[in-house]
């Protein structure tokens, strides 16, 4: 199954959380934090948005920062993936 967003919404992948520190401390798993960290999988055509003209700034394959409440989460073929407004997409890592 293919997920295909639509308007200006961008489908993510979350990155692996770090198990251990830089330091090499390893961090046990009730108190590791989702990382805001993720691939972008999927992206919408954009288009005219209610009433504005929308381009799409990211694209397939890079790695972005989103807002920490941001989204849905769906589970599709036993991944999970995160459906996003570009707008809740803070900045591109390069």
């Amino acid at each position: 199954m293919k997920l295909t967003p639509l308007g200006d919404r961008v489908v993510l992948k979350q990155l692996a959380a770090e198990e251990t520190t830089k330091s090499g401390i390893v961090i046990p798993g009730q108190s590791k934090e989702k990382p805001q960290q993720a691939e972008v999988i999927a992206v919408g055509p954009g288009g005219t948005i209610d009433g504005k003209e929308v381009a799409m700034n990211v694209s397939v394959g890079q790695t972005v920062i989103y807002s920490k409440y941001a989204g849905t989460t769906v589970e599709l073929d036993d991944e999970e993936f995160i459906i996003v407004k570009q707008d809740d997409i803070l900045a591109v890592v390069e």
